[in-house]
């Protein structure tokens, strides 16, 4: 979260009438153990599922440029190629991470959140 999305949150009341007042709320919330919990799982999970799909994109792409007669193999007596299912594969594979990183984020991220602002922003 950045500071301007802590500052000016959506909805968020605070008794900060002035940027002073607002700053102190951003160091109060930068400071509490757990926006750190926050940061750290956050960043760690979404990193994970960057670093996953790149493995999985740039893996086709690789075979794609270094294993062709692989991917071109017919599936059973059709014209369809391994490659359609397994690019097609890929595409699933990014709608669920994707799917993995918002249901995680309602959850657990989103609670964590509330719980920070409930502290830091009421005081």
């Amino acid at each position: 979260m950045t500071d301007a999305a802590i500052a000016h949150r959506p909805g968020a009341r605070t008794t900060a009438d002035t940027p002073q007042q607002l700053d102190a709320v951003t160091a109060r919330i930068r400071a509490n153990p757990k926006y750190q919990e926050l940061r750290r799982k956050r960043n760690g999970f979404g990193w994970a599922l960057c670093l996953a799909m790149l493995v999985v994109y740039y893996g086709y792409i690789a075979l794609i440029a270094f294993n062709k007669p692989f991917l071109s193999q017919p599936i059973g007596a059709g014209v369809t190629t391994l490659g359609v299912p397994i690019g097609m594969g890929v595409i699933v594979f990014t709608v669920v991470i994707t799917g993995l990183y918002v249901r995680r984020a309602n959850a657990e991220f989103d609670a964590l959140t509330r719980a920070i602002l409930e502290e830091e922003v009421k005081q």
